[in-house]
């Protein structure tokens, strides 16, 4: 049995995390953490703090805010517990924290959890190489509450570009720009708008034809669902660095 902790427990994606433990195999959701002032969840412990929390845990799982990091970090490290960061919005500073912690326990992290999205983003590094002479732009759309842009998904998949084609440099919109296209450039597209949980867009137009290659998320469980499947591959893991890729290919 994997005994996980979710970090931003009371959240949108935190419930769904405990929903997603009760339908794996060998997962159980054994208390929470969460900053809210209703503690009262009728399923677990939910903790104010980490330092309150007394379960035996062999896992954090967190879907909730890069401020969260240094407390998850912290009880981490403290405990020998390996880790699985969903959150989004990370800035460099936040990057070296976990890099550094990953030498220490093993830390589990990718902008986007879905494992179909992940694989679109190993299906765009075939097509980069095949239609390397094609423009080629990334649009994301996501709920009106998200609070990051681009998404971290749509950079991951700019990222898979541009590890395929080096010479390629990101464009974040077009305000402002003066002059055609050039060819080195990723258009990256935000749209904000409703309750779109995720769409995500990788399009190569090329002379008389376009391909398209597309990921769209219709409910949050698939992300849950992601989480807690590496929170169960990453248990026993050394300490290092893992992501969706990893799990994928069952490294």
């Amino acid at each position: 049995m994997v005994n996980v902790l979710i970090s931003g427990a009371l959240g949108r994606m935190g419930k769904k995390v405990f929903e997603a433990c009760a339908l794996t195999g060998g997962v159980k959701a054994v208390c929470g953490v969460d900053i809210k002032e209703d503690l009262s969840c009728p399923d677990f412990p939910v903790y104010a703090s980490f330092n309150e929390v007394k379960e035996d845990v062999d896992v954090v799982i967190d879907f909730s805010s890069p401020l969260a990091l240094p407390s998850i970090i912290d009880y981490a490290l403290k405990n020998n517990k390996p880790m699985v960061l969903c959150a989004t919005g990370y800035n460099k500073e936040d990057l070296d924290i976990i890099d550094n912690a990953s030498k220490s326990v093993a830390v589990f992290r990718s902008a986007n959890m879905s494992l179909g999205a992940n694989v679109l983003i190993e299906a765009i590094k075939v097509v980069a190489s095949l239609l390397s002479d094609f423009d080629m732009e990334i649009v994301e759309k996501h709920h009106n509450q998200k609070v990051d842009a681009p998404s971290g998904t749509a950079l991951m998949m700019a990222d898979a570009i541009k590890e395929i084609l080096p010479e390629k440099f990101y464009l974040y919109g077009r305000e402002g720009k003066v002059g055609k296209r050039t060819k080195d450039e990723i258009g990256i597209h935000a749209i904000r708008g409703g309750n779109i949980v995720g769409e995500h867009d990788a399009i190569f137009a090329g002379l008389n034809e376009t391909v398209t290659l597309s990921h769209q998320a219709t409910d949050r469980s698939v992300f849950a669902l992601g989480a807690v499947k590496a929170g169960r591959f990453i248990k026993d893991k050394p300490a290092g660095k893992y992501n969706m890729q990893d799990l994928i290919s069952g490294k």
